[in-house]
């Protein structure tokens, strides 16, 4: 077998793969809020299924129940255009949560509560979703390259002959020390 390293006791880390490399679905869920608006789908999804539960605590408004059955359809297609759509995805999300809050009154308490708190979720994750940011840096991992950065010279030089470091703490806004004032 050539071309790889011989297995040793330890194993290396894994590194995560570039984007490039991998398959086209994986690229396609993190170019996009997928879990939000999967999230809010599912929130809609299910709202529209316990409507049809024969509780005594369903609660229809207006004509038949119209509301009832329009704002879940509304969340579904919300998520639905978050999916497919990203690049509207803050009037997508700020509409699928007023949309959200609304099935509490309107479709079975928001699904018992169940469809309602997917839906905000969702919303909110898809909210915060920011395309192409880098990885977060531990606090650790930020303080080890802190450490590892040279100096530039002695910490107490001011750059001004005479001065300590105390004195140079004290410089007015525009530049002057207050001893010089």
């Amino acid at each position: 077998m050539e071309g790889q390293e011989p297995v040793s006791g330890h194993e290396a880390p894994r590194v995560q793969q570039p984007v490039a490399d991998q398959d086209a679905f994986t690229r396609w869920v993190y170019g996009r809020p997928f879990f939000g608006g999967l999230w809010l789908t599912l929130g809609g999804a299910w709202i529209l299924l316990t409507m049809k539960v024969s509780l005594k605590v369903v609660l229809h408004v207006g004509m038949q129940g119209l509301a009832g059955y329009l704002l879940p359809s509304l969340m579904v297609l919300l998520g639905l255009l978050i999916l497919f759509n990203p690049a509207q995805r803050l009037f997508y999300s700020i509409t699928g949560v007023l949309i959200s809050l609304g099935t509490w009154v309107t479709s079975n308490m928001g699904g018992f509560m169940v469809g309602l708190l997917l839906g905000v979720v969702g919303s909110v994750l898809t909210f915060g979703w920011l395309p192409d940011q880098e990885p977060r840096v531990s606090r650790r991992e930020r303080r080890g390259q802190a450490r590892q950065v040279p100096q530039d010279g002695p910490a107490t030089d001011t750059g001004q002959a005479g001065t300590d470091p105390y004195t140079a703490q004290a410089v007015t806004a525009a530049g002057t020390p207050r001893a010089a004032q």
